[in-house]
């Protein structure tokens, strides 16, 4: 039955869609795994899932409606493609943190704990990946056994390239789907179209097996930018200026913006804050202290711009986050 106009994805396949959180929770968890889920704020639940089975991955479409803290930990047995349609979610996973949006996917890597925070109206994609089968689909690529677990790095970009395709890629199978069609699972063409995704996701997204696999190589960085992003991190916590940095790396302030802006599209300032915010969404969310401590540790000495900054990055308040971390009530 092809599914209602202006339907969500995958509507022929739907698990569920409850008002009530408890429910949420333990309906994703069927599918998933275990997970802490809170609403955050105000805003009212509308939670749905719906889910199209294979041999290796499964096709989903979640939303909460409300915004929500979700935290699964270590989710063990799969990867986890999340695409977002509208809205975005803050992202830890291990020692990372990340924004997802509709221009940039979070691939969640099964080994690592994860915390994510869903804005209010959030609507995503995800591709389910069995680990295992993840793993030996790598291996075949490499011609030997991967004999350490598969980490990709950060967001993916969705606007370019290898990305682009891939999201283009888990659309069409979901729009197939929702045409009558089964895209996925056993058969020669599902297999086939399984294979494609998880070659997809291996060519388009950064991770600690790239080298072996033979994919070209970024362009290095120069000498001087190396430099610079070396001095940066070695002195977050202090209060550092262009021509700081400038010196430690060896070249004129306006060189290194130049360089900054054509390898990592932003200025050492927006780089040295965003590796700030970075490390105090990080002890925000391990609950590391206050946030007025948080924010000094990591030289924000003007609360409110610190406040401001954070938001507009993780969608969050930073007190809000640790109010999530320490599982306290919620506010808008």
């Amino acid at each position: 039955m092809l599914p209602a106009p202006h339907a969500p994805p995958l509507a022929a396949h739907a698990l569920f869609h409850s008002t009530d959180l408890d429910e949420a929770r333990a309906r994703v968890a069927e599918v998933f795994c275990p997970h802490r889920l809170d609403r955050i704020g105000r805003g009212q639940i509308d939670a749905r899932q719906h889910h199209l089975s294979g041999e290796r991955l499964s096709l989903n479409y979640i939303q909460y409606g409300a915004k929500t803290l979700i935290a699964p930990g270590e989710i063990e047995r799969f990867y986890l493609l999340q695409i977002p349609l509208s809205g975005g979610a803050s992202i830890v996973n291990g020692d990372q943190h990340y924004y997802s949006s509709p221009k940039a996917a979070a691939v969640l890597n099964p080994h690592l704990p994860t915390t994510m925070i869903w804005e209010e109206g959030t609507r995503q994609v995800l591709v389910q990946i069995d680990r295992r089968a993840m793993m030996e689909h790598l291996s075949a690529q490499l011609g030997a056994h991967a004999d350490r677990p598969l980490t990709f790095s950060g967001a993916l970009d969705l606007t370019q390239g290898a990305g682009a395709a891939l999201r283009r890629l888990v659309l069409f199978l979901v729009a197939e789907t929702d045409a009558g069609s089964s895209p996925i699972g056993a058969g020669l063409s599902g297999r086939a179209v399984e294979s494609a995704v998880l070659s997809g996701l291996l060519a388009a997204h950064r991770h600690d097996y790239e080298a072996h696999l033979g994919r070209r190589r970024a362009v290095p960085r120069p000498r001087h930018l190396r430099l610079a992003e070396t001095y940066i991190e070695a002195h977050l916590d202090r209060s550092l200026t262009l021509e700081d940095i400038a010196a430690a790396a060896g070249i004129s302030p306006r060189g290194l913006q130049i360089a900054f802006r054509q390898h990592r599209n932003t200025t050492p300032l927006g780089f040295w804050r965003d590796l700030r915010l970075a490390k105090a969404h990080g002890d925000l969310v391990a609950g590391a202290g206050y946030v007025t401590d948080i924010a000094l540790r990591w030289g924000f000495a003007h609360f409110g711009r610190f406040s401001e900054s954070y938001r507009a990055r993780y969608g969050l308040s930073p007190r809000d986050t640790l109010r999530a971390a320490k599982g306290y009530g919620y506010q808008d």
